[in-house]
């Protein structure tokens, strides 16, 4: 089974930035492309950003374009999404996700999810 575990999350002003991490077996990282979701409170569950397996590929949604970045590091099994520029809207709990190409995460198909990390912007 694929395992993703997220981390990074956590309470920050808005304005500021926070850097979520997703680590994952070597095979996983070279074998999948990679997403991240989020879910604020009473919501649905909303695509973010993704990562072609190639790293060269990536897509984001229009409200966190310019703000956020997706990113991988096969040598560190990992893929990281760099926020900035938070805002009390971004409050969720963010998901790690993998899926067998960028329309599988861009469509909400991905294969395998991560168990989520709060992600809290507040004065």
């Amino acid at each position: 089974q694929v395992q993703l575990v997220e981390s990074g999350g956590g309470l920050v002003q808005p304005g500021g930035s926070l850097r979520l991490s997703c680590a994952a077996s070597e095979r996983t990282i070279k074998i999948y492309a990679m997403g991240w979701f989020r879910q604020a409170p009473g919501k649905e569950r909303e695509f973010v950003a993704a990562v072609s397996r190639s790293g060269l590929g990536t897509y984001y949604a229009e409200s966190v374009k310019g703000r956020f970045t997706i990113s991988r590091d096969k040598a560190k099994n990992t893929a990281a999404l760099q926020m900035n520029s938070l805002k009390p809207e971004d409050t969720a709990v963010y998901y790690c996700a993998v899926g067998d190409g960028l329309g599988d995460l861009e469509d909400g198909s991905p294969s395998y999810w991560g168990q989520g990390t709060q992600v809290h912007v507040s004065s």
